[in-house]
């Protein structure tokens, strides 16, 4: 029988470690701050900052949110991240991607105090990252290192295919699988679309890590019998439902679900991880600002 993977549950767990920190922190006159900036007039992003700041409410994390016209010069981002740097109260800093055309997305990444940055994208934290001395580990790819750990999956001299390149999931995901640590050690291939034989890459791996943001792009025929497979991918399909659509992954999971040994559905698995990964390292943030021990989950 294939396990499915329930990230939900696995977050719950995260939240309710991370809720013991804030306790810790508490206990030493510090409440843990996030700020969510929003430049962006996409109602998918004003539902993940919402849902974001809904979660740093449950753990008792600080949220500070600004909104800035999609129309605004990048003058007024730039300014409300110094702003925000400076702030004592604010621990991290999550600019909601994407950002508009007119503004540069590097040169925003870049503005965030590194100490600040809980996404784990400044050029900084990707280089501690890169050499094993990470910061903050990017949320998703964390999160789905916790997921390997929390199903006991042995990544240790196991074959790995990341499917996808981005700076957010497949490069730092990539750089995760590879590195002496546990759920490291693994022989990792990543792949995207200038990959040949895909197929052949993902019938030789034991976990694959499907983050290319096409829908049910990975087939159950291609996999080997037993892998583990990890859907990063959520996608708007359309569909005879209430709504009109509904969300698929980067994996057809029927197909998937008849020869993989274990998997993640979505929704309900790496998403609800991503966003545990950020209060976690809201956390880590405020902890290391005020020199305070705590174990986090």
């Amino acid at each position: 029988m294939t396990e499915v993977i329930d990230g939900e549950a696995v977050a719950a767990d995260v939240r309710s470690g991370v809720a013991d920190c804030v306790a810790t922190l508490a206990d030493a006159g510090v409440k843990p701050g996030l700020a969510t900036v929003l430049m962006s007039d996409d109602p998918a992003s004003e539902t993940y900052v919402s849902m974001k700041q809904r979660d740093c409410e449950e753990v008792g994390i600080e949220s500070v949110h600004v909104e800035i016209d999609a129309n605004a010069p990048a003058a007024e981002l730039y300014k409300t991240i110094d702003d925000l740097n400076q702030r004592e109260d604010v621990h991290g800093i999550l600019v909601q991607l994407p950002v508009p055309d007119h503004v540069d997305k590097r040169g925003v990444l870049r503005r965030i105090d590194p100490e600040k940055d809980v996404d784990g994208f400044h050029p900084e934290n990707v280089g501690r990252l890169v050499a094993g001395n990470a910061r903050y580990k990017p949320c998703t790819p964390h999160g789905v290192q916790k997921l390997l750990d929390a199903y006991d999956v042995e990544t240790e001299g196991a074959d790995a295919v990341v499917v996808g390149r981005s700076d957010i999931v497949g490069k730092p995901m990539a750089n995760l699988l590879i590195q002496k640590a546990p759920t490291g050690n693994a022989t990792t291939t990543v792949c995207h679309s200038r990959t040949e034989d895909l197929d052949a890459k993902l019938a030789d791996a034991d976990i694959v890590v499907a983050a290319a943001g096409i829908p049910e792009f990975v087939d159950g025929s291609t996999l080997k019998s037993g892998a583990t497979v990890i859907d990063v991918g959520i996608n708007r399909v359309d569909a005879d439902t209430e709504k009109g659509y509904e969300l698929v992954g980067d994996v057809d999971y029927d197909s998937a679900s008849e020869v993989a040994g274990a998997i993640t559905p979505v929704p309900g698995g790496v998403g609800p991880m991503t966003r545990a990964m950020l209060l976690y390292n809201t956390v880590k943030a405020a902890a290391r600002r005020h020199d305070v021990d705590i174990d986090l989950p």
